[in-house]
């Protein structure tokens, strides 16, 4: 298993059609390492943000959804900060194409369980694969075997999905780090915590902003946190950042057992 390793413990989270090479560029001094996309792969998750582009939402729809992952991670390649991608889709396939691309860019790439558009999960993308634990670590095993690091954005607050259980599996199969969404739940990060040990690295976010949304999830356990909507807004930032250094400026003090 590859392991995901940055510093600062700060990471910019993936926002529709405007976390690219250039915005990632504009946040390096603050972060450590940048998830771009999210991007959609095969032909149902990119009808779907098809369907969300009618509507007036931001999404990347290039014409080869690979090629572009390629070409927005060379533009990364002298950059202060560990890049990655965040893709969907509704077929395995394409997820081990692009975990390829990301594994020869030196990037690691995030399966997307997370977006919960109707359109993605009707495509059979996004938080649909929350309550299909066998697909999603189907995902994540075939990532994995192509030797690229690996890890899985997810939401918590979805009706009958565990997710410390689900945490655990994806670190079975193969997955190196899993990115919490934690809504208004945010000792669900201490759980995946407790469930996957010293097995899986935990980005933290939802509501990153400052010192104490920095601390509370230090005191979870978090390994790290992201910053999402604010991820092109200096003045937060620098103020996470600050906070960052302070708290993660040592490794965690929560005990993680051997695996």
């Amino acid at each position: 298993m590859t392991e995901l390793t940055f510093t600062p413990r700060l990471a910019l989270s993936s926002l529709s059609g405007e976390s690219d090479a250039e915005w990632a560029r504009a946040g390096e001094e603050y972060a450590g390492a940048a998830v771009l996309g999210g991007i959609a792969l095969d032909s149902r998750s990119r009808e779907a943000a098809r369907e969300l582009l009618e509507r007036e939402r931001s999404e990347f729809l290039p014409a080869d959804p690979i090629a572009f992952i390629d070409r927005q991670l060379a533009a990364l390649e002298d950059a202060p900060i560990t890049a990655g991608f965040n893709v969907r889709s509704a077929t395995v396939d394409p997820i081990a194409e692009a975990a390829r691309v990301c594994r020869d860019r030196g990037a690691f790439v995030e399966i997307n369980a997370h977006c919960r558009q109707a359109e993605l999960c009707a495509a059979g993308c996004g938080e649909t694969l929350l309550r299909d634990t066998p697909r999603l670590c189907e995902y994540a095993e075939a990532a994995a075997e192509t030797g690229a690091t690996v890890g899985v954005k997810v939401r918590a607050e979805v009706p009958g999905v565990d997710l410390p259980t689900l945490a655990r599996a994806l670190a079975d199969a193969g997955a190196t780090y899993v990115h919490v969404d934690a809504m208004d739940s945010e000792s669900v990060v201490a759980d995946v915590v407790a469930a996957t040990g010293s097995d899986l690295f935990v980005i933290a976010n939802n509501g990153v902003r400052d010192a104490e949304t920095v601390r509370e999830y230090r005191a979870h356990g978090a390994d790290a946190v992201s910053v999402g909507r604010p991820s092109d807004d200096p003045t937060v930032l620098e103020r996470v950042r600050a906070a960052v250094d302070r708290e993660f400026d040592e490794e965690p003090t929560r005990a993680r057992p051997q695996s």
